[in-house]
């Protein structure tokens, strides 16, 4: 069964992690998934991303006061209610109360990093498992074991980590390494335009060696998939663009240049 675990800044994907590792050891039956360390290199952020949303059983949002209203946290919150139950979608409030968070995400199931709500949390996993789910009295050792690594390592992050972090931290480079994001999603898009009037797989052909060989292209992509937070007004516009572009990286599509190549041979 696979989890899918949402995040934006420093406090919330080291607590993601955290989950993630952690949530396995005591249920070795689920699949916890989270971006910082499971998208490859190569892979195209938003697309692997989105593919991941599309068989996930149950998703976790780690909850900050930093990013609970960042567009991205909003994203994924939105991809994940859309195909699951309310239900099966909680927020972990790791330096929040219940009361501190507005709709849409007032909505979903609410988790408090204590012991009682974690194992509540954890039985709803379990139960979630079928034919491969634990023992109750099975499962409450576990989480007696387990539970005192899970709180000394949560209270170390709280302390090492920011409650809300300076947004205007690192601004030029992020903004630096943004813009030429941008840059190639627009250059990307024209070229897949004119293509699209094109019965020569050459192009194509060459088009995927281009973004391929695009070395700084990947770096960027990976130094801000380190730490999903940057700038509002470039978040939007960033939003915007891909919102305006022929290239749709809506949640349920996703951009495949490999297929797209293979189309357009097979037409000739």
């Amino acid at each position: 069964m696979k989890v899918f675990i949402s995040w934006s800044g420093e406090r919330s994907k080291e607590i993601g992690n955290l989950l993630s590792g952690w949530l396995q050891c005591v249920l070795q039956a689920i699949r916890p998934w989270i971006s910082c360390k499971d998208i490859d290199r190569g892979s195209l952020w938003f697309s692997e991303i989105t593919e991941q949303l599309k068989d996930v059983s149950l998703g976790i949002i780690c909850l900050t006061k930093e990013n609970k209203e960042r567009p991205w946290i909003l994203f994924e919150a939105g991809a994940l209610a859309k195909g699951l139950n309310s239900n099966r979608v909680c927020t972990f409030l790791i330096d929040l109360q219940p009361q501190d968070v507005k709709d849409p995400l007032a909505q979903f199931n609410h988790t408090l990093p204590n012991k009682d709500n974690l194992y509540k949390l954890v039985s709803t996993l379990n139960n979630s498992l079928g034919p491969e789910k634990l023992d109750p009295s099975v499962l409450e050792k576990v989480f007696e074991t387990y539970w005192p690594q899970f709180n000394k390592k949560f209270n170390e992050i709280i302390e090492e980590t920011d409650s809300a972090e300076n947004p205007t931290i690192d601004k030029r480079s992020q903004d630096d390494i943004l813009n030429e994001i941008l840059m190639s999603t627009r250059s990307f898009d024209r070229r897949l335009s004119k293509l699209e009037y094109s019965n020569d797989s050459l192009s194509f052909n060459r088009l995927a060696k281009q973004l391929d060989d695009n070395e700084s292209f990947w770096k960027d992509r990976d130094e801000l998939c380190k730490n999903k937070k940057m700038p509002k007004h470039t978040e939007n516009l960033l939003g915007d663009i891909i919102l305006k572009s022929d290239v749709n990286l809506a949640p349920d599509d996703s951009l495949d240049l490999r297929s797209i190549i293979n189309d357009n041979n097979q037409k000739r």
